[in-house]
């Protein structure tokens, strides 16, 4: 079982000016103990439940490449975008540009979205659901498209929502043949079916009775396509505070996690700021959950 690693709060001990020397420690520590990926959530105001609107929040793809240059391991994402927070041609390119940095460790973690408090504040126009769910497939149209070839591809592509002459793509990803595209939610009328369709991996929330069905209704959504479900990595996301679990209560529940079909953890910790936690879960957590082998459902 696979074990990662998100960042979502940036409110840590030194304020501001502390934000690049703690999350560089942080992505150190993390990649030297063993987290096979790196994530960040792809907001610009603080969310709810988490904090504060007004509290530090950091661009995700920016962070994202400041995490490449202090990792050599593990992977890194966003969990996940903002499908109407870029263009089409751009969510390709800017994954493009951390696999080449990272040498090869980008995933492309994208979604329909859903903070119009952000949105609003900032200026972002925020279609409709429905819509934002349009340019999702649409964008991932154009994202398989430019990862097509050595240089991308020689064709426009002409959509409800983007119009592109030339699908170019250079340099192109180290990654092959593209890096992992995930997308986050588990609707199963449209999410599930658009990671059937055209996804490498999903983020499914929940607990294992959720997430038991989520992944039958994901298998039904594969065969409708004629996909493999088994070439589809499954992923939960999950809190850990070691202040209030031991590390063996940890490896327990993500055990519980991988008999329902999981097959690699992301977490948030509480006060990662302080790298003794991240230490702490190399030592005692880690090797556990990666000797865990997923159950085939």
């Amino acid at each position: 079982m696979k074990i990662g690693l998100q960042v979502p709060s940036f409110t840590w001990p030194g304020g501001d000016a502390a934000i690049g020397p703690t999350l560089a420690r942080i992505a150190e520590a993390a990649d030297a103990a063993g987290f096979d990926s790196l994530w960040v959530m792809d907001h610009f105001f603080q969310i709810r439940g988490v904090g504060k609107p007004e509290e530090p929040m950091l661009e995700g793809w920016t962070a994202l490449g400041y995490m490449a240059a202090h990792s050599k391991k593990a992977t890194l994402g966003l969990m996940v975008g903002g499908v109407h927070y870029r263009q089409a041609g751009l969510w390709a390119k800017a994954a493009t540009t951390l696999d080449v940095l990272s040498g090869g460790r980008a995933y492309l973690g994208i979604g329909a979205a859903w903070n119009e408090e952000e949105s609003h504040g900032l200026g972002f126009p925020m279609p409709p659901l429905g819509v934002r769910f349009e340019m999702l497939e649409e964008t991932l149209r154009v994202c398989h498209e430019m990862w097509k070839k050595e240089r991308g591809s020689q064709a426009a592509f002409e959509g409800k929502h983007y119009q592109a002459t030339r699908l170019l793509n250079s340099p192109q990803s180290i990654s092959k043949p593209h890096p992992k595209i995930l997308i986050g939610g588990g609707g199963e009328q449209k999410t599930l079916r658009l990671v059937a369709k055209y996804a490498d991996a999903c983020n499914v929330f929940g607990g294992p009775d959720q997430l038991t069905h989520k992944f039958a209704v994901l298998r039904e959504r594969c065969a409708e396509v004629d996909r493999p479900f088994e070439e589809i990595e499954r992923t939960n996301l999950q809190s850990v505070d070691l202040g209030r679990e031991t590390p063996a209560q940890v490896v327990d529940r993500f055990g519980g996690l991988a008999r329902v079909g999981v097959q690699h953890v992301i977490f948030n910790l509480a006060n990662a700021w302080d790298v003794g936690n991240i230490e702490a879960i190399g030592r005692d957590v880690i090797p556990a959950v990666h000797a865990i082998a997923p159950q085939k459902i």
